[in-house]
Parts: structure tokens; sequence; C-alpha cells
């Protein structure tokens, strides 16, 4: 158990692949906790994990690993990703790696807030069509998010989804959206192979 901890990788958005906090905990429970970085900033490895109230940063797949997680009442925040942010970026918040049909991993988000932070929102704002920004992309064949009765605000991309690379695992995957509100979660122009 944690509760009440910030756990941050200072690395900076130069940086690349830099985990403030790697879990292969199983039955762990994480509540009101921060994780602060860019690029994979959640590492949720393995095993059963849960999220109770936590802040979330980052930009790239900043939430990803093979474990089947819940993260309940959580605050998702996309924070600017390069040196030069104003140049624009594609964002993917989470990145499932689920290797086999018969695991029983995935990821789900349940009443939670997806926005940006205050300086990545300014950003955003200034010129929407270069600042790309969606709730996940399929780092292994099998990938599995859900995302229940949360908020997506305005920084959501229409598709919602991003493949990998070409159609890698656009026909074995499972994303699914229900319930959610707010001007990122229309579902009309989602991407054809999410659910």
């Amino acid at each position: 158990m944690a509760s009440g901890l910030t756990f941050r990788n200072t690395a900076g958005p130069d940086a690349h692949q830099a985990v403030a906090f790697r879990s292969d905990s199983d039955l762990s429970i994480i509540e009101d906790c921060e994780f602060l970085g860019n690029q994979d900033t959640l590492y949720v490895h393995s095993l059963r994990q849960f999220y109770k109230k936590c802040r979330i940063q980052g930009n790239v797949d900043f939430i990803f690993g093979n474990s089947a997680s819940v993260f309940q009442d959580c605050e998702i925040l996309v924070a600017p990703r390069q040196l030069k942010p104003e140049k624009g970026e594609n964002n993917a918040v989470t990145a499932h790696g689920r290797t086999d049909p018969a695991q029983s991993t995935g990821l789900v988000f349940q009443n939670c807030l997806i926005n940006g932070t205050d300086e990545y929102m300014r950003y955003y704002y200034s010129k929407p069509k270069v600042h790309k920004n969606f709730l996940g992309r399929p780092w292994k064949e099998f990938s599995r998010t859900v995302f229940i009765n949360g908020v997506m605000e305005a920084l959501i991309n229409p598709n919602g989804w991003l493949p990998w690379k070409g159609d890698f695992a656009l026909k074995t995957l499972f994303y699914g959206e229900f319930g959610n509100t707010g001007p990122g979660s229309i579902l009309s122009n989602r991407v054809p192979w999410s659910t």
C-alpha cells in the first residue's frame, strides 16, 4: 500500500523513456498519490493493482504495462512533451501490453478526469490542430483498455485511439468507452477498430 506520496522522474521531456514508478506488486493499493513525469511515467508492469484518487501526469504512453489495473477517481493529465512544445505532438495516455489472449490483464479507468496541465492547455488552445492526444495505443497484440463514467476534456482527439504502427494489433485489441462525458468523449468520429 502507498498513500500521500509523490513519485517524480525529473529527467525532463528530452530524456524519452523515464519511468517515475514501476509496480510488480500483486494486490497493491495506491491512494492519494502523485506520479509525475513525461514519457512512460507509470509502469503498471504486472499482476493486480488499484489506484484511487491519484494524479498521473505525463505525455507519451504515460500509463503502460501488462497488469490488471483499476484507476478510480483519478486525475490523468497530459504535460508538455518537448523542449519546444509549441510545435505540436501526438500523445497517447495509455499503452497496454497484453501479449497472450488468455491473460486476464487490462487497464480500467472509472470516474477519472482526462485533461491537460494548465501549461499544456495553453499550448493546446493556441494551436489545437497540432496538439493531438489519444486515449491509448496497442503496445502489444492483445491490448485491453476501458474508460467508464469519466470526463474527457477537449484535448482528446475525435478519433480517440492511435495505432502503434500500421495495422499492428488492430484486430486483436479491445478498447471500450462507456458513460463518459465532456467534449472529448463524443464517439461519432472514433476509429472503427475501437468498440
